[in-house]
């Protein structure tokens, strides 16, 4: 289930590949992959998803996320989100919390408020609260 963070990223648990054509019906130009490999034994592999990504013709980038995003995961999520234009970014984990704060953290830093990301992040279905510290 795809979920609404702002006007251009959508947030999901995982996805399977053969999703990616419809997300992309549904306006999503790129994907960026917050999971690691191997958290679940039946979950797709990056480059399995990757590979339908670039079939479908949507950007793809693999920005996994072991605990919580640091510095590098938040620039990352910035440039992909730089990178989409006018499309639609789907940002994925297991349940959708570590690439909602990742989100989050890339929007503070671009100087969104603190409040506004508490109460999109919960429209979402997710709690700020372990991030708290760095918003």
């Amino acid at each position: 289930m795809l979920r609404q963070l702002d006007e251009q990223t959508l947030v999901a648990g995982q996805i399977a590949p053969g999703q990616i054509a419809d997300f992309k019906a549904q306006g999503v130009a790129m994907i960026v992959n917050n999971r690691p490999d191997g958290e679940d034994p039946d979950q797709p592999c990056a480059a399995d998803i990757e590979a339908a990504a670039d079939a479908a013709g949507v950007a793809y980038r693999w920005v996994p996320i072991r605990r919580g995003p640091g510095p590098a995961e938040v620039e990352a999520m910035q440039e992909a989100m730089r990178e989409c234009g006018d499309g639609k970014l789907l940002a994925f984990c297991r349940s959708g919390a570590r690439s909602t704060f990742a989100w989050a953290l890339a929007r503070y830093e671009e100087g969104v408020e603190r409040d506004e990301l508490v109460r999109r992040a919960a429209d979402a279905g997710v709690s700020l609260a372990p991030i708290a510290h760095l918003l």
